[in-house]
């Protein structure tokens, strides 16, 4: 049966079990390797081809897909968040060409996060993408409507913990998570994923689960310690907060992008000198972070790939500076908030048929192998200006400067890199550290210097 509302005093003792995780799960990734290449709606023969060109030379420890299950049909990108069965069987392509993309990324040292839709189901009644017919609240096989929450109505009080995690997200059917049977088809829809391969999983609206419910699919997987990123989005006063799913493994911090958004359009580069957890955030070791996803760079609350130079700027940063496990968006062109992907995900190249390929960039995927070679390394070496430019060392494996003023900056930077010659690999020119780790430089308006070991010619 649907779970019923708990007296008052239950749902005290509950919210207060719920809230309250031991631990903190170890969840950043595992390896040398933490960047996550998201490519969002690429179809899986296009992602393991990038894989193998692409994501493997640059050092992309991760590539994460879209939802995979069988879907509600619609041209609409949002239309993969609308599971009707948990088949591979959706617009991205089928189970053997999942498989054929785990394995091809596997081989090029890419490991692969699932975008996984287990809060809900559809919005309506029709066919699926694989053929399987559903209403609302029934999917002949796997789901009646004893599944879903009792609170049939949309949410309305992001206040209210029960309106959240029992009501219905923008009217998706709400799974009762707390079910058992519900519970064990999540988890099988789960491990038939790990079985293919799969090495990490983004829990899509993990908000609105109760984090205890989360833990108790996770615990039913064959791997309970996989990979896990919960898409928990961080609201001022409301009743749910990202902290409480910590227990289970790494939560986005949205405050991240949003505030990054903020210091470069409107503040000053110079604040972000405690950026992450002396702002407030979540643990380093626990927080996945981004400058964009496909909902916010939709809906304006960060930075988008429409910000040109500023944008690439925002990711640079996040890239050089060691804080969370860094998500890069690599989406397609939109002036349709709706609009799905060009040619219902097949890339033929990047930066053709609208593809952006923000993951190629030159400046920012040329900074993925600089945070490799520098992880583990602290902060050092910190310069600004008081305004719009910084600079910043990771102890003696690389330094970062950026000039986000409108006019061009000349200085001598002090670096504790060894001294000799370097790849600026922000625009692949000679670079020469003198004998006191001493460099000059000339940036100009909205660009960036990046030197690590790694990279000592050009």
């Amino acid at each position: 049966m649907a779970r019923r509302t708990l007296s008052g005093a239950a749902a005290l003792a509950a919210a207060t079990l719920v809230m309250a995780p031991t631990s903190d799960a170890q969840a950043s990734p595992p390896g040398d390797r933490d960047v996550t290449a998201v490519l969002f709606e690429w179809n899986f023969a296009s992602v393991a081809r990038e894989c193998t060109t692409a994501l493997g030379p640059a050092g992309y420890g991760y590539v994460q897909v879209s939802p995979p299950a069988e879907h509600i049909q619609g041209g609409q990108w949002w239309t993969s968040y609308q599971p009707v069965s948990y088949r591979i069987a959706g617009r991205l392509g089928d189970r053997a060409a999942f498989r054929d993309m785990v394995n091809t990324c596997h081989a090029a040292g890419v490991k692969v996060v699932v975008d996984a839709v287990v809060n809900h189901m559809s919005a309506g009644d029709g066919t699926g993408t694989g053929g399987s017919s559903y209403t609302k609240y029934d999917y002949p096989g796997l789901y009646s409507s004893h599944d879903f929450d009792d609170c049939r109505s949309e949410i309305g009080n992001y206040q209210d913990r029960y309106h959240v995690q029992h009501c219905e997200l923008v009217g998706l059917a709400d799974l009762d998570t707390g079910e058992e049977y519900v519970r064990s088809a999540l988890a099988g829809y789960l491990n038939d994923l790990l079985s293919l391969g799969v090495d990490g999983f983004r829990i899509d609206a993990a908000k609105h689960m109760p984090s205890g419910d989360l833990a108790a699919i996770k615990s039913r997987l064959t791997n309970p310690s996989v990979y896990w990123k919960q898409e928990v989005i961080h609201g001022a006063g409301e009743a749910v907060q990202p902290g409480e799913y910590t227990g289970n493994g790494d939560v986005q911090e949205f405050r991240y992008g949003y505030d990054l958004k903020r210091v470069l359009n409107d503040e000053k580069l110079a604040y972000l000198k405690n950026y992450g957890e002396g702002w407030g955030y979540m643990s380093s070791s626990v927080a996945g972070v981004f400058v964009d996803n496909h909902d916010t760079e939709r809906n304006g609350s960060t930075l988008g790939y429409k910000d040109h130079a500023v944008y690439t700027l925002a990711n640079v940063f996040m890239l050089a500076w060691p804080y969370g496990a860094p998500d890069i968006n690599s989406g397609y062109e939109w002036s349709d908030h709706d609009a799905g992907p060009p040619n219902g995900g097949q890339v033929n190249a990047c930066w053709q048929d609208g593809w952006k390929c923000q993951h190629a960039w030159p400046e920012i995927e040329s900074m993925v192998g600089f945070r490799n070679a520098t992880r583990g390394e602290a902060v050092t070496d910190w310069w600004d200006n008081g305004n719009d430019a910084i600079a910043f060392g990771r102890g003696d494996k690389g330094f970062v400067a950026i000039n986000h003023e409108s006019s061009s900056l000349t200085r001598t930077y002090q670096t504790s890199l060894p001294a000799g010659t370097y790849c600026n690999v922000q625009n692949g020119t000679p670079v020469t550290v003198d004998g006191s780790g001493q460099v000059t430089a000339v940036l100009g308006s909205n660009t960036a210097l990046a030197l690590h070991v790694d990279e000592r010619s050009c």
